[in-house]
């Protein structure tokens, strides 16, 4: 059985780590090169870095801070926002990065993330897709920073974004963002269920059950967390022994 991965997320916006609730209010928590450094030694299997801004107001990611953070960590590193085509990508694995994120240039442009795929290799391209329920088992993507509803359904996207060459899927559920009431287990089972890629499931946790819920219930090869991490209201040390106890395979 493959280990299952823990993976802190770090959104930044305006060279600050922020943390808002259902992508709103967000609120100051800490510098990012600080942070990456408490989760490299912290026993963390990855580290994601958004940009959260950087689509809505049309500007390049902040590449000055991602070479600061890729130099103090050995641990993958997955940068995402802002990024729209494969200049963009190319800069960003230059700049530290070992896996590149997309999700609104994705939607808006999908021969992006076959593109990439063939000239770095499926293997650095995660689709990052943000999602909402708008009825019962059903979710439409949102881009630019969750701000607009694209009518597209999100499961049907993930399938296509498999096809089209993505080597990772990242589900965000803004229902559950910051709410620390558990992950959308519907919204990641459905993703799972019909995607033979690793999915990241991302958005909700608030306890170590919630993270072990999400990777038995629903089959995330990963859970992805900011607050319940940047605040200790769980440690990587301890959880990682839970999930062990649990009977999960994780990364020692």
């Amino acid at each position: 059985m493959l280990a299952k991965r823990i993976i802190p997320c770090m959104d930044v916006d305006k060279g600050r780590v922020v943390k808002g609730h259902k992508f709103q209010n967000i609120r100051d928590v800490a510098n990012p090169v600080e942070l990456a450094k408490r989760y490299n030694e912290a026993g963390a299997d990855e580290l994601v870095f958004y940009d959260i801004t950087a689509s809505h107001e049309n500007r390049p990611i902040f590449l000055d801070i991602v070479e600061q953070v890729a130099a103090e960590i050995a641990i993958p590193f997955t940068v995402g926002g802002g990024i729209r085509s494969i200049q963009d990508i190319q800069q960003t694995l230059r700049a530290g990065a070992d896996k590149v994120s997309i999700n609104s240039a994705a939607v808006e442009n999908p021969e992006l993330i076959t593109e990439a795929a063939m000239k770095f290799g499926s293997q650095c391209i995660v689709l990052s897709i943000d999602a909402k329920q708008v009825k019962p088992q059903k979710w439409h993507i949102f881009i630019k920073g969750g701000r607009e509803d694209t009518q597209m359904d999100a499961v049907k996207w993930a399938e296509q974004g498999e096809g089209l060459g993505a080597g990772e899927i990242v589900v965000n559920a803004i229902d559950t963002d910051g709410d620390k009431n558990g992950y959308n287990l519907e919204l990641t089972r459905a993703v799972t269920d019909q995607v033979n890629l690793p999915v990241v499931a991302s958005g909700g946790a608030g306890t170590t059950s919630h993270i072990a819920e999400v990777l038995t219930e629903a089959n995330a090869d990963a859970a992805l967390a900011a607050s319940v991490f940047h605040y200790s209201d769980i440690l990587i040390s301890e959880l990682k022994n839970y999930l062990d106890q649990y009977g999960i395979t994780v990364r020692r």
